[in-house]
């Protein structure tokens, strides 16, 4: 598949076939997201997987009502997090410009795009929310506090097929210096 193909073919996807994914897929899936760059190779992206319902119940007491009902039919569910104080820190703690852990959400972004564009090379799609509740993420995947939690990524085969969104043109956002 065809880098432009894959950037079309992505979309936010509210609506899931029941159709269970398989959990190769998934690594294989996240796997893919290692492929993004990060702050000296830091990698300090995370993820916990729920596949069950029992795990997957526990994600949707993270999310707000309106995200619940976005992804209720959802077969995955992904909480994603990074490693604090690595992404843009000297080894001994020390932020390296002003960023601080901003690096760290920059590179989790680029880990999720990897992410998001690996689904659909194996015909998935995701839909990445950033309104949850990390406390209750954290408390019910025993993460660890030196995680930032990001976001949920719900994934799995889309049952709805929505248009691709207009995009800005490429004038009214570069500026030529």
């Amino acid at each position: 598949m065809e880098l432009k193909d894959a950037l079309e073919k992505r979309r936010s996807i509210r609506f899931y076939k029941d159709q269970p994914v398989d959990k190769q897929t998934v690594l294989d899936i996240i796997a893919t997201s290692q492929q993004a760059p990060s702050w000296k190779n830091s990698q300090t992206a995370r993820y916990y997987v729920a596949f069950s319902d029992e795990a997957r119940k526990k994600v949707m007491e993270g999310l707000p009502e309106g995200n619940q009902k976005k992804v209720e039919n959802a077969p995955v569910l992904i909480v994603a997090s990074f490693k604090k104080d690595r992404s843009g820190f000297t080894k001994e703690g020390v932020a390296e410009n002003d960023a601080g852990n901003g690096w760290g959400y920059y590179d989790n972004g680029l880990a999720h795009m990897c992410l998001m564009l690996g689904a659909v090379e194996k015909g998935l799609n995701t839909l990445v929310m950033g309104i949850r509740d990390a406390d209750i993420l954290r408390t019910n995947f025993n993460i660890p506090e030196d995680e930032l939690i990001t976001s949920v990524i719900a994934l799995g085969y889309q049952d709805i097929d929505p248009t691709m969104p207009k995009r800005k043109n490429v004038e009214d956002i570069v500026k030529i210096l």
